[in-house]
């Protein structure tokens, strides 16, 4: 299995999450007016699913024990269905504005569910990361308000029960995700997870009639499955394996980012001073977080002090 380094799991969750975010309005483009938000899940699923296991077979075969694949069960609940179903069908029912500052939360949510399930420390400097970059996102979400709808109450609680499944998914299930490579742990979650969404989606999927579909539609589609979905979630682990939860979460930031300069770029948007403070934030908020020591860090600090002491 590849040992990667705390760089390239920077960069792997900053491209994922560059995806993410152009994913949002492009799946809000096509949900639930063409097509039904099961029915998105499970495509999502099923697709990344094969894509998974063929890319499997070109690379050397992991063994994975009977406990680690009912371990891997779980992470797909937590990680995918729980996570990805709630979010599609939570943004069928409200705003892309909306559901990005309810995203925002999965940093803080992350910090306080390490905090209680690894013990991982909330030091000052985690705390001040998180809250600087969490400001710069919101400022950045409140300024596009004025041009966009309320979301719809349901729909927003459904994207806060996504964002709290995902947040449980990175603590829980980190040490499972840093025995593998990537594709292995893919792979079998997304083999359960199409499994799994799959009697929800049944009834809209026999229903959907796809050959009315024009070309732009299928590419949205394409887009959310292959680089949303099968590529992110390669890229996701990454991340990871190297560095800690929050700031895995902590990442979640560039969404609200990435989809207003994409606005700016197709011309639907402006550029303006809450753009730039709100980029600075994000990306100091980052490396704050980057800053503050693990447990296992501050630990042998103290056993180091211990020594000097005697």
């Amino acid at each position: 299995m590849a040992r990667h380094t705390k760089q390239q799991g920077h960069l792997a969750l900053f491209a994922a999450n560059v995806i993410f975010g152009l994913n949002t309005p492009i799946t809000r483009s096509i949900i639930p007016d063409i097509l039904d938000p099961f029915v998105m899940t499970f495509l999502r699923m099923i697709g990344a699913a094969v894509l998974l296991w063929i890319a499997s077979l070109f690379v050397k075969k992991e063994t994975v024990p009977k406990k680690d694949i009912l371990l891997f069960f779980f992470a797909a609940v937590f990680a995918i269905v729980l996570n990805q179903g709630s979010f599609i069908f939570g943004l069928s029912k409200t705003s892309p504005i909306d559901a990005s500052l309810v995203i925002t939360l999965l940093p803080i949510v992350t910090m306080l569910l390490a905090a209680i399930i690894l013990k991982e420390p909330i030091t000052w400097l985690k705390a001040v990361g998180v809250l600087v970059g969490a400001s710069g996102a919101l400022i950045l979400i409140l300024s596009s308000t004025q041009n966009s709808g309320s979301g719809n109450f349901i729909g927003n609680l459904f994207i806060l029960f996504s964002v709290f499944s995902f947040g449980l998914y990175l603590t829980l299930f980190k040490n499972l995700i840093v025995r593998y490579s990537p594709l292995t742990a893919m792979k079998w979650m997304f083999l359960f997870a199409a499994i799994l969404t799959y009697p929800m989606s049944h009834k809209a999927l026999i229903t959907t009639n796809f050959a009315s579909f024009d070309t732009s539609v299928f590419l949205r589609i394409g887009y959310v499955v292959v680089l949303a979905t099968f590529l992110t979630y390669l890229l996701i682990p990454i991340g990871q394996k190297t560095l800690l939860p929050t700031t895995v979460s902590m990442y979640n930031y560039l969404q609200p980012i990435v989809s207003s300069f994409v606005a700016i770029i197709i011309g639907m948007d402006s550029f303006g001073w809450d753009k730039m403070i709100s980029t600075i934030l994000v990306f100091v908020g980052v490396y704050i977080v980057t800053q503050s020591k693990s447990r296992v860090q501050l630990y042998k600090e103290k056993i180091s002090q211990k020594k000097l002491v005697k």
